[in-house]
């Protein structure tokens, strides 16, 4: 071997940290980290020709080191797969991206005969070494490791980088043939992918590397009978069998090769199975990658049409053989598609996807109902492949599997989140963007419909992380969009809408913010009614369809579907059509709805009730159900309250006041009062608006329980009318005069102001002397009112109810009992406390007033009381109250409170 052994030399005296090794090549190696020598040679042969430069050839280490190769190659042990396909990438990645031989030598014309020569060689070396190394380990794992790096040289632009490629890969499989018989028991590695790349080399605009390519398909094809053979003991002739072989599949057709393309791909069909069959797919699908660099010229022309006609003739003959690796053959052309761009290219790409639809439709649909979501261009693409060149029978099978998809929950048994209703209102919108699809979803529209609003439903607050892809926007350093899927599936809705001709409808909910209530979980019914109503107001043509569509719904699935159904159900008990429903589904669904447990389902049977009252057959059966209906709101929700009551109104406007039992208006009054407190300022405006409404319903005589309501009252509105809020205050005023007219109280003018109570404590003490001289039996309700509400969470309630404490204590007198003083103290206490420095100061001052009314009025103190003031504690004043100058008493509380809400603050 030409300077082989010189090298050798080199490399054995010398180790890898610079030392010297004293072992010859020919006695047994030192070790070096447990390491044997030959492998430090290979590692140095990898390492020299790593350094070689991929850009000329100009010395003879390349080839001199792929000669050490193989002759260590000889020697044991035998290398791992892994470490040999990494030699094998390094030995052909420097070969390969070597420039044309004819560059080189134009390079360099004075040494063109040497560079040839030293090509030559050099070429020679690296089959010679791949050959060794399958001899080295012939099994199917250790040819895979050869054959699997020269793969995608095979597809390069260049012309001479591909023709290399083919080569070596007919050499290797040459050299398989012609080494001693073996058998592979697994099967010949990889051969679909190897089969395919070769398949599209047939059709290289490089006659020579396709006569090379199909002369390679022979070889394989023989290697592959020999093996059948092998296995049922035939003795067989190899280079007959191959002759045979090469008349049978050949010859080359250099004019239209396709003819040898589908040939090949016919014959091969008894060593074809699943996975090589889908390797076979993706090897055509590999080839178009390079079609857009190649755009223009005739390597790109030719690679589709190959890559066409090998897909179209797989799928042809083997289409039956994918069922099981449909999946994969789908998530293999979604990742292609990222790498080919140019359109005809993608066209080609996307053909297993119809082909496959039109016998597998169901199979190629669960695949696609994995892809990435949301939807980038390519699922995209992949979906609306689906409906090109269909007949409408295929489609309408497509929107049926896409319909049942979404009638799924997204999750599954064990409660894990499921992308599959998701992937299928994404498929759906694509497929809504192909006009030919429009009257076959109109079909089914309205099982659509009802399927998706149920789906919005359903993926409020649904958390999907892990299972949907982070789509980046344009910018490349622009963080990743937020993907939300309850919103996806409103503009899936929104889309169905509009192809179907609801653009009003759509419009309408735009301007009311449906669409953004449907996707909220507490306005989600007010979107779908909003929706609902609006179809009937435009009269939608499908109204009557999704009506009988309905009515069975109503009873099915868990409480979000109820809800979404009952909520679209109910507006359409507008539509005359309604007269035609049996009144068990009409009257008698929205009556058992009262007493469901569900809050939303009470007010959405409320409803529908009412509108079922509009018609005069049912009015009377309606009004009869209204203490149910009232009953139904104790304990509900603010806003759920205001939305019955608001319905209810219909009802009692309608109701002979003359024959209306005042309990239901009692009961009403009821359940609007606790609201006044809401932290919703809407809520409270319409309650105390609708309290005020009611009362003007009442008429005498005046039954106790109408007295006691209207007089746990008067407090409630006189705090709330310090709210601050300008809207409710006016409301308040309202609704306090409706009930003074009703029950004939005769209030201080300044009762009605809506003015601030701040240094207006005379007006404050005022009224609460009205109050308790005029009704005196509801002293202590008043006074439990106020310390109810001085508990309240906003500021403004605990302030005024402080002052009306502060007031309304001195005026009980002797009323007043040592529990309910220690009670009214203890509630100061704390509220000296209050984060809110106006409520520190006010509380101190009503504590300041009933001490001063304790000692001028001497009413019994409680034991070891800590109101009266110590003079270690108050800068050595006088222990008597009475001693005390009142503007100096309230300003050492002020201070002392002041100093309070600090240290609160503090802590």
């Amino acid at each position: 071997m030409p300077g082989g052994h010189a090298g050798e030399e080199r490399r054995w005296h010398q180790d890898g940290s610079g030392g010297e090794c004293h072992h010859p090549p020919g006695e047994p190696g030192c070790t070096r980290s447990g390491r044997r020598e030959e492998d430090l040679d290979e590692e140095d042969d990898g390492r020299q020709i790593q350094e070689e430069p991929l850009d000329s050839l100009s010395s003879t280490v390349r080839w001199q080191a792929m000669e050490t190769l193989t002759q260590l190659s000889h020697t044991p042990p035998v290398l791992g797969v892994r470490e040999r396909s990494e030699l094998v990438n390094t030995c052909v990645k420097s070969v390969f991206s070597l420039p044309s031989v004819q560059a080189m030598q134009e390079k360099v014309e004075a040494k063109a005969e040497a560079i040839q020569t030293l090509y030559r060689q050099t070429l020679d070396a690296l089959q010679t070494l791949l050959n060794a190394l399958f001899v080295e380990d012939p099994t199917p794992a250790g040819l895979k490791s050869i054959l699997e790096p020269l793969g995608p040289w095979m597809n390069s632009g260049k012309t001479h980088e591909r023709a290399r490629a083919v080569n070596s890969n007919v050499s290797v499989l040459n050299h398989v043939l012609l080494t001693l018989p073996f058998f592979m028991s697994s099967g010949f590695p990889a051969l679909g992918l190897l089969l395919g790349r070769l398949i599209l080399r047939i059709g290289d605009p490089d006659e020579e590397i396709g006569r090379k390519a199909l002369d390679g398909i022979i070889i394989l094809y023989t290697i592959l009978e020999l093996q059948k053979r092998a296995r049922d003991k035939e003795e067989t002739n190899k280079k007959e069998l191959y002759e045979s072989n090469k008349r049978f599949l050949g010859p080359y057709n250099p004019v239209c090769p396709c003819q040898n393309i589908l040939r090949v791909i016919a014959e091969f069909g008894d060593f074809l199975g699943p996975q090589q069959v889908k390797d076979l797919l993706l090897a055509a699908l590999e080839g178009l990658k390079g079609s857009s660099e190649a755009r223009g010229n005739d390597l790109g022309e030719m690679m589709q049409l190959a890559s066409e006609v090998t897909i179209s003739s797989v799928l042809e003959w083997y289409h039956h053989r994918v069922v099981e690796v449909i999946p994969e053959i789908m998530q293999a052309i979604y990742m292609q598609l990222n790498h080919i761009q140019e359109p005809r290219a993608r066209q080609v790409a996307l053909l297993p996807v119809s082909l496959l639809a039109s016998s597998f439709m169901t199979e190629v649909v669960v695949a696609l109902l994995t892809c990435p979501l949301p939807l980038d261009s390519n699922g995209a693409e992949m979906w609306r492949q689906l409906i090109l060149c269909k007949p409408s029978c295929d489609i309408r099978d497509l929107l049926d599997l896409l319909l049942m998809s979404l009638k799924e929950k997204p999750f599954t048994k064990k409660c894990r989140a499921s992308i599959v209703p998701l992937a299928a209102a994404s498929g759906l919108c694509e497929l809504l963007s192909v006009s030919s699809c429009v009257g076959c979803v109109r079909r089914i529209y309205p099982q659509l419909l009802l399927a998706l609003l149920i789906q919005v439903h359903y993926h409020i607050g649904l958390n999907l992380s892990g299972r949907v892809a982070l789509r980046k926007d344009a910018k490349k350093d622009a963080q990743p969009s937020v993907f939300v899927p309850v919103r996806w599936v409103v503009k899936v809705v929104k889309t169905l809408l509009l192809r179907m001709g609801c653009s009003y409808e759509a419009t309408f909910l735009e301007d009311q913010g449906g669409w953004e209530l449907m996707g909220q979980a507490e306005n989600h019914h007010r979107g779908v009614s909003l929706l609902a109503r609006a179809m009937v107001h435009y009269s939608c043509q499908e109204l009557c369809r999704i009506l009988y569509l309905l009515i069975p719904l109503l009873e099915r699935g868990d409480e979000k579907h109820k809800i979404t159904a009952t909520a679209f159900f109910v507006e359409l008990l507008q539509m005359e059509q309604v007269r035609r429903i049996p009144e068990e589904y009409s009257l008698g669904r929205m009556a058992e709805g009262l007493n469901h447990q569900d809050p939303i389902m009470k007010v959405l049977s409320i409803r529908g009730l009412i509108i079922l009252a509009r018609r005069t057959e049912k009015t009377a059966k309606v009004q009869a159900l209204l203490p149910s209906m009232v009953k139904g709101l104790k304990s509900m929700d603010g806003l759920l309250v205001v939305e019955a009551a608001h319905n209810l109104k219909t009802i009692f406007r309608g109701q002979d006041r003359k024959l209306m039992d005042s309990s239901v208006y009692v009961e009403m009054l009821q359940v609007l009062l606790p609201h006044f407190s809401d932290s919703r300022e809407d809520v409270r405006s319409s309650c105390i608006s609708l309290y005020g409404k009611v009362v003007q319903k009442l008429r005498s005589p005046r039954t106790p329980a109408v007295e006691e309501q209207l007089m746990g009252t008067l407090v409630p509105l006189l705090l709330t009318m310090q709210d601050g809020n300008a809207k409710v205050s006016q409301k308040c005023v309202k609704t306090l005069f409706r009930c003074s007219c009703f029950m004939a109280w005769e209030l201080p003018k300044r009762a009605y102001s809506r003015k601030s109570w701040d240094n207006q404590q005379q007006t404050v003490a005022k009224i609460c002397k009205y109050l308790v001289t005029t009704h005196q039996d509801s002293a202590f309700t008043f006074l439990s009112q106020s310390l109810e509400y001085a508990k309240n969470p906003r500021a403004s309630l605990r302030k005024s109810s402080v002052m009306f404490i502060g007031s309304l204590v001195p005026c009980m007198e002797s009323m007043m009992t040592e529990d309910r003083l220690n009670e009214v103290k203890a509630a100061l206490e704390n509220l000296r406390h209050d984060p809110e420095a106006s409520v520190c100061i006010y509380a101190a001052q009503a504590q300041d007033h009933i001490l001063a009314s304790c000692c001028w009025n001497s009413w019994p103190l409680p034991h070891g009381d800590s109101w009266v003031c110590d003079p270690a504690t108050t800068h050595r004043w006088s222990p008597s109250c009475k001693s005390l100058p009142a503007s100096h008493q309230r300003c050492s509380w002020i201070v002392q409170a002041l100093g309070s809400w600090k240290m609160a603050l503090k802590q």
